[in-house]
């Protein structure tokens, strides 16, 4: 753009000056359980960080949060934000942190949270005439902070302030350095009372905006709206690999969590092999499916990073057919990912930091805090509205809500201990072959479920030992030498292959109440829910990548916090597509 991140002067005391007083803060956030924040132009974070330093110094309580939600077009890299923020050694101890956890290049939303701060950046990369309109959250405060309007005029156009408009909260205050005539025409039209105070520096004026009228909500269809009440208390109905991420997420949150599980311990279903991978699924498309593919991804390397079981590595993929070595050769000529997570390699592609992980240690770690019964029958008896129930029960979920139409797919692994400690290793094709220490784990089948069991097989071992041998990793022989065990475990999928992550709806009700879109009819009303009831499921054979995902989003949603995804991917994952589906269909 040609134009400088901060001030030559003092870039931070330009900071706390235009945006941080000129918002009111810290005055605004007193009393208050959480403080919104909505910035347009991340930059180097530097916006961010003043406000996380003012706020754990005037923090309203020690259970309360700071969100901050950015939208940024062209972001640094992870070397030039540090190089950019050393200027500032007095917030070392914030943007430090920050740097550790710097954002990854990628369009998508990225969710960044400090628990013991209280302190959450959702991050919103891609062009603003995009990511704008689809994020979902109101803000408190706004932070207008692009390059210059004559240098970066798509940051400033009028088209944009109703869209920031109808993301503001009763009482928001705006603020920004530049006083350019368009804008505050622009902000004007848009309903926004704006006055020109005393600029900082060189600078002679600034702006200060407020809203002279309170948006109005639109129809929610899709059942993505906060219940009436904030809880205190979540329980769980599942202790896998979901109900450990959602029980994390929520004590995180400082929220009593309890779990329940119909098994005598954690993790003894689909969750419960002795490794797992997580990797990415790239797509050539940039279709909200393949975004919000992504963005699980990266929420997942967030989460688990430095957690009990958790183990960085590589993964070479290699095509398993013609139709995906196409689709590779499509993704890295157009690559959604920087080259610190993804090349090109002789036989594919290879994803950098992707993670095996310990399934035992690390749910255990997840679960800590809880209040976990285990021997239970799964039930939605006594649901309470200022509890909410979360179903996190894999394929348990269809006894619960047969209409959700939960497929159960097969998946058994063969594993072995040999004598030999391995450095962490990864080789994907179809099937996936994993090397950590001493154990040697591969498979998976993904078979067709009766309903019974699940059984291992001797069939299913047949094919997992023939992917081993397309595979080739060089501990091939010395695992086929070992002593041998499998096991397997039933997958829950739905008809499109997305998960369920959402409020669960009535059905009968909501077919009712949006008849009228058999026939096309625009829909105008609120989709009718099940009080206190959500679901985090489907996830078939991602379900180690899907969980902290799908946990960000229940506490957004039930905690009335900035959405962690656009609302094109929360429509994708809503329980209440199924049925508009349907009903759009005839059926």
């Amino acid at each position: 753009m040609d134009d400088i991140y901060f001030s030559r002067q003092s870039g931070l005391e330009e900071t706390r000056l235009v945006f941080l007083k000129g918002c009111g803060l810290p005055d605004r956030w007193k009393g208050r359980g959480s403080f919104t924040i909505g910035e347009l132009g991340f930059g180097t974070g530097l916006n961010f960080l003043a406000a996380w330093q003012l706020w754990r110094e005037t923090r309203p309580s020690g259970k309360a949060w700071l969100h901050f939600v950015s939208f940024e077009g062209f972001p640094l890299d992870r070397e030039d934000a540090a190089r950019a923020l050393s200027a500032w050694p007095e917030i070392s101890a914030f943007s430090d942190k920050l740097i550790e956890r710097w954002p990854e290049r990628a369009l998508g939303v990225q969710r960044i949270v400090w628990p013991d701060d209280g302190v959450m950046l959702t991050l919103h990369t891609g062009e603003i005439s995009e990511t704008l309109p689809a994020s979902r959250f109101a803000a408190d405060a706004w932070f207008l902070d692009g390059f210059s309007p004559a240098k970066n005029p798509q940051m400033w156009d009028k088209s944009l302030w109703p869209m920031v408009q109808q993301r503001c909260s009763d009482g928001v205050s705006l603020s920004t350095f530049t006083v350019a005539g368009f804008v505050r025409r622009g902000l004007a039209e848009a309903g926004f009372y704006v006055a020109k105070v005393e600029g900082f520096g060189r600078k002679r004026e600034r702006l200060e905006v407020s809203l002279s009228e309170a948006p109005k909500r639109a129809p929610d269809i899709y059942g993505l709206r906060a219940p009436e009440t904030l809880p205190k208390k979540v329980r769980i109905l599942g202790a896998g690999i979901a109900g450990a991420c959602l029980a994390r997420t929520f004590l995180d949150r400082g929220l009593e969590v309890e779990v329940v599980d119909a098994a005598d311990g954690p993790a003894q279903q689909a969750s419960g092999n002795p490794l797992a991978l997580i990797m990415p699924r790239l797509d050539a498309g940039d279709t909200v499916q393949a975004r919000l593919l992504i963005d699980a991804y990266l929420r997942a390397r967030q989460f688990y990073a430095g957690r009990p079981g958790v183990t960085e590595t590589d993964v070479l993929q290699r095509p398993k057919d013609e139709r995906e070595a196409e689709r590779i050769a499509k993704v890295l000529a157009d690559p959604p990912l920087g080259l610190e997570n993804l090349e090109a390699a002789a036989l594919g592609q290879l994803h950098k930091r992707a993670l095996i992980l310990e399934p035992e240690k690390l749910i255990a770690h997840l679960l800590d805090g809880a209040s976990t019964r285990f021997g239970e029958t799964l039930d939605l008896s006594g649901l309470d509205p200022d509890v909410p129930t979360i179903i996190a029960a894999g394929q348990g979920a269809r006894a619960l809500v047969p209409w959700l139409r939960l497929t159960g797919r097969l998946g058994q692994v063969e594993f072995a201990n040999v004598a030999v400690d391995a450095p962490p290793s990864a080789i994907a094709s179809g099937h996936y072959a994993l090397a950590l220490g001493q154990t040697r784990l591969w498979g998976a089948t993904f078979d067709a479920w009766d309903g019974t069991g699940p059984e291992t097989s001797e069939a299913a071992r047949a094919e997992n030992i023939s992917a081993l041998e397309v595979l080739d990793p060089y501990w091939r022989q010395a695992a086929k030498a070992a002593e041998l065990q499998s096991r397997a475990g039933v997958r829950a999928t739905t008809p499109d292959r997305l998960p369920l992550i959402g409020a669960v709806p009535d059905e009968a009700a909501a077919r009712e109440v949006f008849e009228g879109a058999k026939h096309g009819q625009t829909i105008e009303t609120d989709a009718p829910l099940v009080d206190g009831l959500f679901i985090a499921g489907g996830f078939g054979s991602r379900g180690f990548t899907w969980g902290p995902w799908a946990g960000e989003i229940l506490a957004s949603q039930i905690l009335r916090e900035p959405a962690p995804a656009t609302g094109p991917a929360l429509e994708a994952v809503s329980p209440m597509r199924l049925i508009l589906r349907a009903l759009k269909r005839g059926g």
